[in-house]
């Protein structure tokens, strides 16, 4: 006769125990899992009820646009909503196709940096047959009515205050000028400089490059008109990464010293530049307002607010005579 407490015997009572225990912790589970999701939301991010908005740059390889870029997001998180921002690098192909991916992705606003002024249509239609509104920061495009509302600088103003500096501190000049030609904000600005300065004897425009506003393609761009033109003595660069790139043109040459340099923006270390004595002068922007103003204006409109069509913010000329060390370290 076996006993009551043979091995088998206790193998297959403790299976069965483990089984019922098992079965019991699945069912506890499954009826908790049930409550859970009807309390939970177990979407990507939880974040089908935020709204999404797209930015598309001309390039975010500027410290310009990172801040405008910065201070949308600060607004658009702040209300709970999300930012999608693209960096084209300089290609109006890969903008259009950048905006057209974002209203796919179904962003209700779209903040654009335009590549080329000229070329936006397809972009811009493509925003409109989607009825998703566009705003343009920075510069305007060709196509204003397809846009809702335009936030820049003056920039016109910012050409022509390096100009008036130029002209009141100067007894002549001999000046090369840096472009970008299919960005309108950089036109407005060189042609703001040029106007100020026609007519003034003893100031003369020797040449001009394209450099589509990048450092790196600015200092080739100077060494090509120096060379073309050695007895020149004074640069103006359509923004200050051109006049960065300008000025290591200059100091390879050993003639920084002697030129006049201008830019356009207001970047800290152009502006240390200005206060050690290295450049001589840059029309500040304000890229926080702009990313501000942008973001604010898009909400009113989303809220069936109407809104300015046109905010052109002024410029201000940071010079050595008006820096102090503390301004140099933040943007305007």
């Amino acid at each position: 006769m076996q006993s009551p407490h043979h091995p088998h015997i206790m193998t297959r009572a403790r299976e069965k125990q483990c089984i019922a225990i098992l079965l019991a912790v699945i069912i506890v589970a499954i009826t908790l899992g049930g409550l859970y999701s009807q309390n939970h939301d177990f979407s990507l991010r939880q974040d089908e009820h935020r709204r999404k908005f797209g930015a598309v740059y001309m390039t975010l390889n500027n410290p310009f646009y990172e801040i405008i870029d910065e201070e949308i997001r600060t607004v658009v998180e702040d209300h709970g909503d999300v930012l999608l921002s693209r960096d084209p690098a300089l290609s109006v192909e890969k903008q259009t196709e950048e905006v057209k991916d974002l209203i796919a992705d179904g962003v209700s606003v779209i903040f654009l940096n335009p590549v080329d002024f000229e070329r936006m249509g397809p972009a811009l239609e493509a925003a409109r047959a989607a009825h998703v509104p566009v705003i343009t920061i920075d510069t305007n495009v060709q196509d204003s009515e397809y846009v809702a509302s335009t936030i820049e600088t003056d920039n016109y103003a910012a050409g022509v205050a390096c100009a008036e500096h130029l002209l009141a501190t100067a007894p002549s000049a001999k000046i090369l000028l840096l472009k970008h030609s299919t960005a309108h904000s950089a036109v407005d600005r060189i042609d703001g400089f040029k106007e100020a300065i026609a007519g003034h004897e003893g100031f003369t425009i020797l040449d001009e490059e394209e450099c589509d506003g990048q450092l790196e393609l600015a200092m080739p761009a100077t060494e090509k008109m120096l060379q073309r033109h050695p007895e020149a003595d004074t640069i103006m660069a359509l923004n200050d990464p051109s006049a960065l790139g300008a000025m290591a043109a200059l100091e390879s040459l050993g003639r920084l010293q002697s030129f006049r340099v201008y830019g356009v923006d207001g970047v800290p270390e152009t502006k240390e530049l200005i206060l050690a004595g290295r450049m001589t002068a840059t029309a500040g922007q304000s890229p926080r307002r702009i990313g501000h103003i942008a973001a604010e204006q898009a909400y009113e409109l989303l809220q069936g607010k109407s809104i300015d069509q046109l905010i052109q913010l002024p410029t201000h000329l940071w010079t050595h005579d008006n820096l102090t060390s503390a301004q140099t370290k933040e943007w305007d």
